[in-house]
């Protein structure tokens, strides 16, 4: 089958990702053999890429948003052949340890990672464990419903760690492709959007998609924030978005990575604000937020590459020349 293939971390401004023809998966007890038809692109893959999450296996194939049909099975798993389904990040967990015990697979000690540790979407064929992937609602097409796998749950659990209700104020850092899935569900959970980010054709999508007021990443919105959610793997913003919380605000950090935060001034934490991060994801995350992205229903703003092209969209995305999300068509 044709993949793209990491064999080494490296800029990915030097192309590093190697199209080439690598042996088809074959699905073990309790796996699913996915034809892959759409992959989109994540900045997690970006920092898999670049090195900038330490490496887990070499080589490995990128890619955790992935929409196809089941092709074949191995023993013991109940998913008809033919079924649409998505893989998604957290591919897999040990489902002992302390954590999956309390219902926090999110923080397994044990996981697997689509496209990390395991390989992943940027080919013609990936493998999915049976309880790890997700039916796709109807009314998404395959390109369309790609960035719900990643950009969408992660955006929505960010949205759950933030606390954010009805009425109230969010802040949204960064508007990418969570960012602009993510302000879709806080709007119709009725909540007021407030998005900094630095690109101009980023803060006009958001406006087009609801927010009340779009500026610069450090510009303090015009009202005090109940909620902010950072998206960019920027440390620097933390001081920006703190800044902007009301007393007893909530800000929830929704990268797998970031660079330094600077040393804070207390005085931006006092008053009960609360710092926390954003670690993968639960299976319920994932179903509960593509029922809500069916109810919405959510729109998705991509741009289409051919899979031979991922270090094409892998540079425009680490460039921000992508309005939502970058998609690899695989045919």
């Amino acid at each position: 089958m044709k993949a793209c293939v990491l064999r080494s971390s490296a800029r990915i401004e030097t192309n590093p990702l190697e199209f080439t023809d690598v042996p088809k998966p074959e699905p073990r007890a309790g796996q699913v053999l996915v034809r892959v038809s759409a992959c989109a692109v994540c900045r997690t893959d970006l920092h898999v890429t670049e090195g900038e999450l330490p490496p887990r296996k070499s080589p490995i194939i990128p890619g955790h948003q992935i929409v196809g049909v089941i092709e074949s099975a191995g023993p013991n798993v109940k998913h008809a052949i033919g079924t649409r389904v998505g893989v998604a990040w957290l591919h897999s967990t040990d489902g002992t340890c302390e954590y999956c015990r309390a219902g926090k697979e999110n923080l397994c000690d044990a996981p697997a990672f689509t496209g990390y540790t395991v390989d992943g979407g940027y080919a013609e064929y990936a493998l999915g464990e049976e309880g790890f992937v997700y039916p796709i609602p109807d009314g998404f097409g395959d390109l369309k419903a790609a960035p719900l796998l990643c950009a969408g749950i992660i955006g929505f659990r960010s949205l759950r760690l933030s606390g954010i209700g009805r009425g109230g104020r969010l802040g949204i850092y960064g508007f990418g492709a969570a960012g602009h899935v993510a302000i879709q569900v806080a709007r119709h959970w009725g909540a007021e959007v407030y998005v900094c980010t630095r690109d101009e054709r980023h803060q006009k999508l958001s406006v087009e998609l609801g927010a009340a007021w779009a500026g610069g990443t450090i510009e303090e919105p015009p009202a005090k924030l109940d909620s902010a959610i950072v998206f960019a793997p920027a440390g620097e913003i933390v001081p920006a978005a703190l800044k902007a919380l009301r007393k007893g605000g909530v800000l929830a950090l929704g990268g797998i990575h970031m660079s330094n935060i600077p040393t804070l001034d207390y005085n931006l934490l006092y008053g009960e604000r609360i710092v926390r991060s954003v670690a993968n994801n639960t299976r319920q995350d994932g179903h509960d937020f593509l029922r809500t992205a069916a109810e919405i229903p959510i729109h998705t703003e991509i741009e289409v590459f051919s899979l031979r092209d991922a270090n094409r969209a892998l540079n425009a995305l680490k460039n921000d020349a992508i309005r939502g999300a970058a998609v690899l068509k695989v045919e």
